[in-house]
């Protein structure tokens, strides 16, 4: 069955707007990213998942171990889920929320914090403390570089040397409550940045790419000597870095016990402009037509799931299929209508779908309250999303 008609018979009867998860192209990515670690053990990012069934899924498969959350409440939640091994990857300040993970973790859990600063570890120290908790943290190395000037990468730690992460870990040593674990070095820059964006010039592109190559042995060296200082004056149980964009350079340092990787599975639009990347779009939702207001066009219900970032043509989704459907560049994809333009040989009647594809992945599964899985011109399960599940974390 080719393709748009795949998904009209399994949407069929269905109420859109829908979200869906194709179970053959989820598996195919699965496979690939296995092949792209290579062996090294493959953390899941939560944050691009959102959605307990999937994250099932995931971790069912051999060399896929433990899960990178984005806020200490989820952690929480997932513990309470029966998952174990997460690690919280941005910062938790709030007393609640950490007496809530150190609690978790005196019932057994195990959740390691981030922290890249003295009052990360004197917060969550007293939180630990009081409620008898001997909680792991990981030391957040920040990754990103600077070229003539020019700061390239994400602002997160302010951890970048090996004597900065060595104060943060003495302070570590010398609070009742928590003791060190582990080391992150998340390489946004090289993970998470395109190398051909369509909402960039061609210059721009070509700039980003050499800084890409330029920034790769800075990256390497400073998480190697990061790792040593760290292990040979504390003991390290783990080093965490890369993600979906960069999992062949980071596998490949000899510092890095683990590589992480969410987008992968669900291969949203942002990893179509990656050198190098071979992945099957596995998620999107479909709208429905409900009105015909010209020949041409044809204007759905809902649609406007724009994707977090600087705004621009990368965040916004597009149609998919049928192929050649397009948005209307005055009005886009909206938050009560979304007009398609499409003159092709598929008769696009009212009530019939089209199938959208998002910017990133797990921002999908913010608007929708399950995720259907299709296969094979039907719908074979359906897995609630965290918004089905009543949890909004951020």
């Amino acid at each position: 069955m080719e393709a748009y008609g795949a998904y009209r018979a399994a949407l069929e009867d269905r109420e859109l707007p829908a979200a869906f998860l194709d179970r053959g192209a989820f598996e195919a990515n699965l496979d690939r990213t296995a092949a792209r670690a290579d062996g090294v053990p493959v953390r899941v990012a939560t944050k691009s998942v959102r959605c307990v069934g999937v994250l099932e899924r995931l971790l069912a498969e051999p060399g896929f171990e433990g899960l990178m959350c984005y806020t200490g409440h989820e952690a929480a939640d997932l513990a309470a889920a029966g998952f174990d091994d997460l690690l919280v990857a941005y910062p938790v300040v709030g007393d609640d929320e950490l007496r809530r993970v150190a609690e978790t973790v005196v019932d057994g859990a195990r959740i390691v914090l981030t922290v890249d600063s003295e009052e990360h570890v004197r917060r969550t120290g007293a939180a630990a403390d009081e409620a008898g908790a001997d909680v792991p943290l990981c030391i957040d190395l920040d990754c990103s570089t600077e070229h003539l000037s020019v700061h390239f990468g994400v602002r997160r730690s302010p951890v970048r040397t090996p004597a900065a992460a060595l104060s943060v870990a003495e302070t570590v040593a010398g609070t009742p409550g928590v003791h060190l674990s582990g080391l992150m070095c998340y390489e946004a820059q090289l993970a998470g940045l395109p190398d051909r964006n369509p909402a960039n010039g061609a210059v721009e592109n070509a700039a980003i790419r050499r800084l890409k190559e330029r920034s790769r042995p800075v990256v390497r060296e400073r998480r190697r000597s990061a790792a040593e200082a760290l292990d040979a004056e504390f003991g390290l149980e783990f080093v965490n870095g890369g993600g979906t964009g960069s999992l062949e350079f980071t596998r490949e340092d000899p510092s890095v016990t683990e590589v992480t990787a969410g987008s992968a599975y669900y291969a949203p639009r942002q990893f179509d402009w990656y050198d190098g990347l071979d992945y099957d779009p596995a998620a999107g939702y479909a709208v429905e037509v409900t009105r015909l207001p010209d020949d041409d066009v044809h204007t759905c219900r809902g649609g406007g799931y724009v994707a977090s970032g600087p705004v621009g043509e990368d965040k916004a989704p597009v149609p998919w299929l049928p192929e050649g459907a397009e948005l209307l560049e005055r009005e886009g994809a909206g938050e009560v209508q979304t007009p398609v333009r499409y003159d092709g040989p598929v008769d696009l009647a009212v009530g019939d779908p089209v199938v959208m594809r998002h910017g990133k992945a797990g921002e999908l599964c913010r608007f929708f309250e399950e995720l259907l899985v299709v296969d094979g011109g039907e719908v074979v399960d359906a897995h609630a999303t965290y918004r089905g599940e009543g949890k909004c974390y951020v």
